[in-house]
């Protein structure tokens, strides 16, 4: 198997800058690189999302078709109370795979998937 040290998710996205305020101010992520149009955050141990615009890229964004950004929080309820107090559309708490769940979307459309272990 291939040994990964570090994992990066890239999301090329139209609506640019909207998607970085949303995870820079919303989600409170910590910017590690910011290039002018392509922004790394850290997401978690080892774990880093970007988002490129893609008026400078080279690859054609999804419009969020095709994936979920699936994140374990330590505390679901919290997270979700303080997305919605941001005014954050998030989905009831429901079960997906054993385990309580939360769905919401980023401006640009990209699913995140909130999950906590029981």
């Amino acid at each position: 198997m291939l040994r990964v040290d570090r994992s990066n998710v890239i999301l090329y996205c139209e609506r640019w800058a909207e998607t970085v305020a949303f995870y820079r101010e919303i989600l409170g992520g910590s910017v590690t690189a910011d290039r002018g149009w392509f922004v790394e955050f850290e997401v978690g141990n080892g774990s880093y999302l970007s988002v490129a615009d893609a008026a400078h890229a080279s690859i054609t964004p999804a419009g969020g078709a095709g994936l979920t950004l699936s994140w374990q929080v330590p505390d679901l309820m919290t997270a979700r109370d303080a997305l919605v107090a941001a005014g954050v559309d998030v989905s009831a708490v429901h079960r997906r795979f054993g385990s309580p769940v939360v769905d919401l979307h980023d401006p640009e459309g990209h699913r995140i998937e909130l999950w906590s272990v029981i």
